[in-house]
């Protein structure tokens, strides 16, 4: 392979060479671009080209730069010929004005002084290109097809006989002066092989007309332009697939590594295959007027498809193909890219999740109409794979789609098999509708894509059936996805579609429009906006397709080829024949063998165990033989390990637990269960233990095993209480090992992607979630002596309101509508102190689509309650005790844990008064500047400045103020301190202050510098509360993700009169992190983590 330098020069060679071809096309027609020398002359003298304008020098450029772009080495050969050449000039000129040496042949080099300084420079530039192109030798690799030689001399010499025989018939036919019999063919010789130029003519002969020997002086140089063609033609490989290459080629597809909805096309008997040097990915092409067409992704894992690339492009370099890829997807694409070559989007290839599919809303109204008439004319639709169609009924359907498909061409390459009812093929789908007598409609045929999708190949129906039979048959194979495990369908494929889908939204622009009104001039011949719209109707998601080319000037020449492949362009090739050619037996038996193989290997079972592992599962098998179950139903147990360390020395009883630790001296075997935070020493000796049961527990039992161990409690020799086992029975066999006793499990990340484990060997991990168990009965507790009662609300909202927050949003099927998971249950809690429900709360888990870190969760547990006739200042009173009495409950006094320096945990009175402050006198004190409600929006712009708080341009005072208040005031704050009266404009769901128009009637609850929860004196004016829900929308509606939307339900509830109300959120996880001194995760049981994959 060439480097990446010695590519960039191939490529600057060839550019330089399109460019220079399309000038002599276009001075041929044009005449000269001036009277003297133009620039496109200069040009071509410094880069000694050979601008020869007139038909043939122009066509002979473009044989030229097809040789180049097509990496010929016999191109580069001429190239370099052309710019010794263009030395050799500059080097006779300089020896002719010097007058160093008198040469004959050097007498008429005369040439003016423009003239010498770009000869000059052809010099200079034809020595740096001759090392250049030397040097990049290695990127035109592509050598003469075999027998090129003799095929472009026999095609020479029999056109200039053709040429010769021209001239003399025409010589015969003209009347003139040719008295001679031998005249004619003399002067017929003369003009088609151009002699008349290079041999002067006798004056005293007659000779041919002018228009005679243009004419055959034409058919010669064509003769000689296609002896050319002929000599630099590209070579060829097979063209057909082997068995074994598909065999191949099919277990790169059941393999699993890459999921390409069209890679079982890549099965087409058309195509050639490149296979990487590893074996493990395979490039499907096929080559079409000198350009190597590969279709779709390459096949294999993701990581190997360089190699097959790299492979394939080596291969076009060497036979002089234009590399180019047809419908790759954007990873396949960005694979290509890498590899050298341009994408280009194509289009969209329209996938349809069958877990989301519904025929209910308006917008599927079309489609469900049609399969409703389809159903009442008495169609009905049966769906097999095709190695359950019996042969006679294949040839039937294939009988009927060839039927169907008329006069119309055989279209499809890169997603299209073009074949049907091949052996080969029985995991296809075959969907068939049926007219009420049971003769076929329709067909579709859909081929494998990976385990749970399938992709369209063949679509047809009978033009005289009744409309809707298609969708009839796309909606009742979704119907039926659960019988073939479908999960998604791959249908057409629509280019352009991105053109097609913007001239249809509103204010769409003038250039959208005039690309639409070109396509849908195109759409008449190709079906390209039908297309679209046939696959849009099922609403699927759009996966881009692209097309990936080695340079912009081979586009034309891609797409022709491209053209030719899918059909649009005819063809002269065996297509139709090789793409039908049946697999031999015993390909198809070792398909179906593969086939087979695949599917009894689960991709969980693809995991290879680790040692220890391996050996865990080996003992089942020790276990196994000796009678023992590895996870039996149930086992003997007398209670918890508490109770049981509670019995009597000498009692009978059986224990249960986990094996912490093993010892074994021989004679005596020592183990150590553990669970519900307490452990016990087992002792087993072939004294007191049964031979059968002691052998087994040494073979068999690991250290995380559940055993179940009966015998009598008694002490071992060095004091230690300890069961003394008779009997012992496996409770749960572990096949993964436990973290070391000793080190324990202590990365944060490993404990929190690991939290089983981590629960297993750090008690304190579990005893901080049991301590939350007890916190959140506590506060359940709470609530309930108080005369609250507990109500619940729903999750799924089709207004996500109640705090201003992002939320995660979600799709309805049955309803087809968009709805969101709650950021609070505030608005609904409402409603129904509106329904009289009296005091009530509810605790329950919360969404917000928001950071996580060490105080925040996705999702998270609150409290919410509400207390009719009640204010901010009676809601803190409450919170003030619930919290001191959920502190009680878990410690028995009201104290908080926090850590110190060290990390050691140390109480915290919370018995103590709690401070209250209000938020301006806060963040006063933080700034050393005195501020208030009236504090001007300049003023708190460069008191946030001088405290480095970015205040962007557009806030007002209050956002300021609540700005400085979350950057200085809350992560400082570290006794419970109640923060009061927050600017209005940052709580549109609370009352405005009694005494001051500019605040609210909120606190919020600050303790070890994080919010602990929030109260209001709830707004209940329906009219001030709709103005505020409206500012929210407008916010909501200009980009505001997090402002809330308006909920006229809400609002309708509101305007039948809310009483005077206060409201109280808690967040359930941060009191249990304020009296426990641990972060988050570590009060959650199992805290969201970014997936590794």
């Amino acid at each position: 392979m060439a480097s990446e330098g010695q590519e960039r020069v191939a490529r600057w060679t060839v550019l330089i060479y399109s460019v220079a071809s399309v000038a002599t096309l276009a001075a041929w027609p044009l005449g000269r671009f001036s009277s003297g020398q133009g620039w496109v002359d200069v040009a071509g003298d410094v880069l000694n080209l050979p601008l020869a304008y007139g038909l043939f020098g122009s066509l002979l450029m473009f044989l030229v730069t097809g040789s180049l772009l097509r990496r010929k080495r016999f191109g580069l050969w001429i190239v370099l010929i052309l710019q010794m050449l263009g030395v050799l000039l500059a080097l006779g000129l300089l020896i002719r004005t010097r007058g160093h040496v008198r040469m004959p042949a050097l007498r008429g080099l005369e040439l003016d002084t423009g003239a010498q300084i770009t000869t000059y420079a052809g010099a200079v530039f034809g020595l740096l290109a001759i090392g250049l192109l030397w040097w990049a030798r290695a990127a035109f690799p592509a050598r003469r097809s075999p027998g090129s030689r003799w095929a472009a001399l026999v095609t020479l010499v029999s056109g200039m006989l053709v040429s010769i025989a021209l001239a003399i018939i025409l010589a015969e036919a003209y009347d003139g002066s040719l008295k001679h019999p031998f005249m004619p063919v003399v002067q017929g010789t003369r003009a088609a092989l151009g002699l008349n130029s290079i041999f002067p003519r006798d004056p005293n002969v007659a000779h041919l007309p002018n228009w005679i020997t243009s004419l055959t002086s034409t058919v010669s140089a064509i003769v000689l332009l296609a002896a050319v063609a002929v000599f630099l033609r590209s070579g060829r490989t097979r063209l057909t697939i082997e068995g074994s290459t598909e065999l191949a080629i099919r277990k790169l597809l059941l393999g699993g590594g890459h999921d390409d909805s069209l890679g079982y096309f890549a099965t087409r008997r058309d195509k050639t295959v490149m296979i990487s040097p590893d074996g493990r990915a395979a490039i499907s092409y096929r080559v079409i007027a000198s350009v190597a067409l590969a279709s779709a992704d390459p096949l294999g894992p993701k990581d190997a498809w360089p190699g097959a690339i790299n492979a394939w492009l080596a291969q076009a370099r060497t036979y002089g193909w234009v590399p180019a890829a047809l419908s790759p997807g954007r990873e396949a694409a960005q694979a290509y890219v890498d590899a050298g070559l341009r994408a280009i989007p194509l289009g969209d290839e329209a996938i349809v999740d069958t877990s989301t599919f519904t025929l209910a809303g308006p917008a599927m109204k079309a489609v469900r109409q049609a399969v409703v008439r389809v159903q009442r004319a008495g169609y009905t639709v049966s769906i097999r794979r095709h190695r359950d169609i019996e042969p006679a009924e294949m040839a039937q359907l294939a009988d009927c789609a060839e039927a169907w498909r008329g006069d119309a061409p055989e279209r499809g390459f890169s997603m299209a098999l073009s074949r049907l009812g091949d052996p080969a093929d029985g995991s296809c789908l075959m969907v068939v509708a049926h007219r009420p007598d049971g003769e076929p409609a329709g067909l579709l045929s859909l081929v494998p894509w990976g385990r749970r999708g399938v992709s369209l190949d063949l679509m047809r129906r009978d033009r005289e059936g009744i409309n809707g039979l298609v969708e009839m048959m796309v909606t009742t194979l979704i119907e039926r996805k659960a019988e073939f495990g479908l999960r998604r369908i791959s249908l057409n494929f629509a280019m352009f579609r991105a053109v097609f889908a913007e001239a249809e939204e509103f204010g769409a622009g003038p250039v959208t429009k005039l690309n639409n009104a070109v396509l849908g001039v195109f759409s008449r011949f190709f079906q390209l906006e039908s297309l679209y719209r046939s696959n849009a109707k099922y609403r699927p998601s759009w996966v881009p397709r692209y097309l990936c080319i080695d340079s912009p000037l081979s586009l034309i020449r891609v797409s022709i080829a491209a053209g030719v492949a899918e059909g649009f362009l005819p063809s002269v090739t065996r297509r139709e024949r090789l793409t039908s050619l049946p697999a031999a037996p015993w390909l198809v038996k070792a398909i179906a063998d593969a086939e087979e193989q695949a599917a009894t290997v689960r991709p969980a079972a693809l995991r290879r165990p680790r040692e220890q592992e391996r050996i865990r599962r080996d003992r089942l098998g020790i276990l196994a033989a000796a009678g023992m179950e590895a996870y039996p139903v149930s086992v003997p147990r007398t209670g918890t390990l508490p109770d049981v360390l509670a019995h009597p020395d000498g009692a009978v009883v059986s224990a249960t637990g986990r094996v912490e630790a093993l010892r074994d001296f021989g004679g005596v075997s020592f183990g150590v269960i553990a669970g519900e935070s307490t452990s016990l020493q087992l002792l087993l000796s072939c004294l007191q233990t049964r031979e059968s049961s002691l052998k087994l527990w040494r073979a068999a039992v690991d250290r995380g095993d559940i055993v179940s161990a009966t015998g009598t409690l008694g002490y071992s020799r060095s004091g230690e209480r300890s069961l003394i086992v008779t009997d012992w029975q496996m409770a749960s066999k572990s096949l993964k090992p436990l973290p070391s006793s000793r080190t324990g499990l202590t990365d944060p990340e490993a404990r929190v992607r690991n939290r089983s484990v981590d629960l297993i060997v750090n008690p304190d991990s579990l005893a901080i979630l049991a301590t939350r168990s007890v916190a959140v009965g506590a506060l359940r507790t709470a609530f309930w002596a108080r005369g609250f009662g507990e109500v619940e609300t729903p999750i799924l909202q089709n207004v996500h309101g109640g705090a201003t927050a992002r939320p995660f949003t979600t799709h309805i099927n049955a309803y087809d509508r968009n709805l969101s998971l709650r950021i609070a249950p505030e608005l609904f809690l409402k409603r129904l102190i509106v329904g009289g429900t009296g005091p009530i709360f509810e605790m329950g888990r919360n969404f917000r689509n928001e950071g996580a870190d060490a105080t925040h969760n996705p999702e998270f547990t609150s409290l919410e309650a509400y207390l009719p006739f009640a204010d901010y200042h009676r809601m803190r009173e409450i919170t003030t005790d619930v919290i001191r009495e959920v502190a009680t409950a878990v410690y028995g006094s009201p104290i908080a844990m926090r850590p110190d320096k060290s990390g050691i945990l140390e109480a915290v009175d919370l018995s103590a008064p709690w401070g209250v402050m209000t938020v301006h006198d806060a963040v006063s004190k933080a700034c050393g500047v005195p501020i208030d409600a009236g504090t001007s929006t300049e003023e708190l712009q460069l008191i946030a400045l001088a405290n480095r708080v970015v205040a962007p341009d557009g806030m007002s005072a209050g956002e300021i103020v609540m700005d400085l208040y979350d950057h200085l005031v809350e992560p400082t704050t570290f006794l419970p301190t109640f923060y009061l009266d927050f600017p209005v404009e940052t709580s549109p769901l609370t009352r405005t202050h009694r005494t001051d128009p500019r605040l609210s009637e909120r606190w919020d609850l600050v303790a070890f510098g994080m919010e602990i929860g929030t109260a209001y004196s709830e707004l209940v004016d329906p009219i001030d509360q709709r103005a505020r829900l409206t500012e929210q929308s407008l916010r909501a509606a200009a980009g505001d993700e997090e402002a809330m939307e308006i909920d006229e339900d809400f609002l309708g509830a509101m305007e039948l009169g809310m009483p005077p109300t206060g409201g109280l959120g808690l967040g359930v996880d941060r009191v249990v992190m304020m009296l426990t001194g641990t972060p988050i995760r570590s009060v959650l049981t199992f805290p969201f983590v970014r997936p590794l994959t």
